[in-house]
């Protein structure tokens, strides 16, 4: 571990890349050391870093050897590969949603993580959300009794604007699919709350993302909890225009709640029994990319986290095997979409 502020270095220079970048700067106990693309200094427009530009992984780790950090911020059907690689080379991993494509690469990146007794840090960054940290403390103190349903629905709008030509986005094979790349912030929610799930159904559709995308813009799926309930994921990238809502309505025994807004940012609705609502704090603004929004812009308590649990003050707010069971849940249901798909 580095004397003085932790090394890091951000794999991947695009909006959330540069988004690390700038929080890794912001935090007293962090340095940004290096940071790496395949495309030029100026056409990724880093005018506000100074730490050097390396065009792959091997260049950074040969130059800055000693890296505490690396953050990954790639596409996703990278960021297995190369959190593996940071690993090897015993340097701890951010490494932003969703931790792999498949259960199976997640499960060798903590085998690696173990190996080299390094932390794997996974980047969902909604569980910092007043609504989110509300729902976690209710659910914990059990507050809504015994769960019968919980409804998750995700409606955004994902267009030509967003995914081009040249891009990533939209590629079965760096990109993943709906789920993976905008919904799983949602999921993990979810599974942070009410545990895993089985008995997966569904049906899934393609509106208008044809000659866009190689997946599904729109799904309805529905399952029951492990541990008890029924829930539904509802989800759509199809939506015109502008993003429309996240919301999650939970229905338990003694009260029902909903979280909405367009990012799972406001509560709509409490009412429990013998439960007198809080006042929250004021959410995040969503991560704003021009002409679409993400989810909400809480990157900073990601870095602060890491720092906290590297210098032993907290522990990962959220942890690798986390971060697997998000991908878990969503390759199971995609198995339901590609099992449709050939009847």
């Amino acid at each position: 571990m580095s004397e003085g502020p932790l090394k890091f270095a951000v794999v991947g220079c695009g909006h959330i890349g540069k988004r690390h970048a700038e929080m890794i700067e912001r935090n007293e106990e962090s340095v940004l050391v290096g940071l790496v693309d395949t495309k030029p200094r100026a056409e990724l427009g880093l005018a506000a870093f100074d730490a050097p530009l390396y065009s792959d992984m091997n260049s950074l780790i040969a130059k800055h050897p000693d890296i505490d950090v690396v953050c990954v911020c790639t596409p996703n059907g990278l960021h297995a590969a190369q959190s593996i690689l940071a690993l090897e080379h015993k340097m701890h991993v951010v490494c932003e949603k969703p931790m792999g494509l498949s259960k199976q690469s997640c499960e060798q990146v903590i085998y690696k993580a173990l190996q080299m007794s390094r932390h794997v840090f996974c980047v969902m960054q909604n569980r910092y959300s007043p609504p989110s940290v509300w729902l976690k403390e209710i659910m914990d103190q059990k507050r809504l009794g015994e769960i019968f349903l919980v409804e998750v629905n995700c409606y955004w709008n994902r267009d030509e604007r967003y995914y081009k030509q040249e891009g990533w986005k939209g590629k079965a094979d760096l990109d993943g699919g709906t789920l993976f790349t905008q919904f799983s912030h949602f999921i993990d929610i979810m599974y942070w709350l009410f545990g895993d799930i089985e008995n997966i159904e569904g049906r899934f559709a393609d509106f208008n993302h044809k000659g866009l995308t190689d997946f599904e813009d729109s799904g309805l799926v529905t399952f029951d909890f492990v541990q008890g309930g029924i829930g539904s994921l509802n989800y759509s990238t199809s939506v015109w225009d502008a993003n429309l809502e996240s919301s999650m309505t939970v229905i338990g025994s003694k009260g029902s709640v909903k979280v909405g807004g367009q990012y799972m940012n406001e509560v709509e609705y409490c009412h429990v029994a013998d439960y007198t609502m809080p006042q929250l704090a004021e959410a995040s603004p969503a991560n704003d990319y021009g002409s679409y929004k993400g989810s909400a812009a809480n990157h900073h308590f990601i870095i602060q986290n890491v720092v906290d649990t590297l210098r032993n003050r907290n522990v990962a707010t959220t942890n690798a095997l986390e971060g697997l069971k998000v991908v878990d849940i969503i390759e199971r249901i995609y198995k339901v979409r590609n099992l449709n798909k050939n009847l």
